[in-house]
């Protein structure tokens, strides 16, 4: 069984920059591909971004291309999301996500969420 804790939300004004830390535990964080997802009120939760194994590959949500940056420390067992320029379109619950496949339509594990809200 593996625990996802998200940490590093907040507010943040329009332009500012945040970043998110997911830490794990219970599993070999290595053997889980990992991403980050977000819902906003009264929206489906959708991709923001995903990373590899090993972290090689990564790939993003058209909306935060160019501003957000997903990385992870294998020794550490922690997925970071750097979130830069952000807008008020990016007010949020982030969730924190791993799957031992790759295979986001159907995820392993989930962390808890942790609010990003960004004023105009």
């Amino acid at each position: 069984q593996v625990q996802l804790v998200e940490s590093g939300g907040g507010l943040v004004q329009a332009g500012g920059s945040l970043t998110l830390s997911c830490a794990a535990s219970g599993g070999t964080f290595s053997s889980y591909a990992m991403g980050w997802f977000r819902q906003a009120p009264g929206k489906e939760r959708e991709s923001v971004g995903v990373i590899s194994w090993s972290g090689q590959s990564t790939y993003y949500a058209n909306s935060v291309k160019g501003r957000f940056t997903i990385a992870r420390d294998n020794a550490k067992n922690t997925l970071y999301l750097q979130m830069n320029s952000l807008k008020p379109e990016d007010t949020a619950v982030y969730y924190c996500a791993a799957d031992r496949r790759g295979d986001w339509g159907k995820v392993d594990y989930w962390g808890q969420g942790t609010l990003v809200t960004v004023s105009s």
